[in-house]
């Protein structure tokens, strides 16, 4: 008599692995090359000594893009940042340089004391400007809302109408100063949206211009 016993079920072949080719392609689409003006960027920022790290691309609806966008940890081995922020290369540069050039110099001056730290309010957020459809800076990671600045000696000058003589001459210099290395600059007086912090950003304007208010 025939046997009446089943037959085992073969296990499935395995799937083949994919082509070298096809990995390479997979490969380069989840990490797009870094062109050489963002390394010779990267470069720079550590020479500043500034603490970052890659973030991955950024693509979000409805068109808010960072091609190749850092995590800030802090903008110098003395001025750290709280909470960290997600910028892209020049916009941190540009941070970087004008706290080291203009905010730390100005904090010795008036206060005689160093700048330790900063607070943010807002670096990368995928959204349009306050009241319009149009994308914010922030939506290509090109600006950051600054809303108060530390220093080693325990002062916090928060970004608002100061009363204080001392604190308002710090943030008039602060806000003068940062009319050209940045290409937008608003804070309070200018709407009741920017009554507590400062905002800079590197908007492409014609002829270089700059609107600062």
């Amino acid at each position: 008599m025939p046997s009446t016993r089943p037959v085992p079920e073969q296990a499935p072949a395995p799937a083949a692995p994919p082509r070298s080719d096809e990995t390479a392609d997979e490969s380069r689409r989840a990490t797009p090359p870094v062109p050489t003006d963002e390394l010779a960027c990267r470069a720079r920022l550590r020479a500043l000594g500034v603490d970052f790290s890659d973030h991955a691309p950024i693509d979000e609806a409805p068109g808010c893009i960072v091609a190749h966008p850092l995590t800030i940890k802090s903008f110098g081995k003395n001025i750290d940042l709280a909470p960290e922020a997600v910028l892209n290369c020049a916009t941190a540069e540009a941070t970087a340089r004008f706290l080291a050039d203009v905010v730390a110099p100005a904090a010795k001056s008036v206060f005689d004391d160093d700048l330790l730290a900063i607070s943010h309010g807002s670096a990368f957020v995928c959204r349009p400007r306050n009241g319009t459809t149009k994308l914010s800076e922030h939506a290509f990671g090109n600006a950051i809302d600054i809303g108060g600045f530390k220093l080693a000696g325990g002062r916090t000058i928060n970004v608002t109408a100061a009363t204080d003589s001392r604190e308002a001459d710090f943030l008039s210099r602060v806000r003068m100063a940062a009319c050209g290395p940045f290409k937008t600059v608003l804070g309070p007086g200018t709407d009741a949206d920017h009554a507590q912090h400062f905002h800079f950003d590197l908007a492409k304007r014609r002829n270089g211009g700059t609107y600062c208010r």
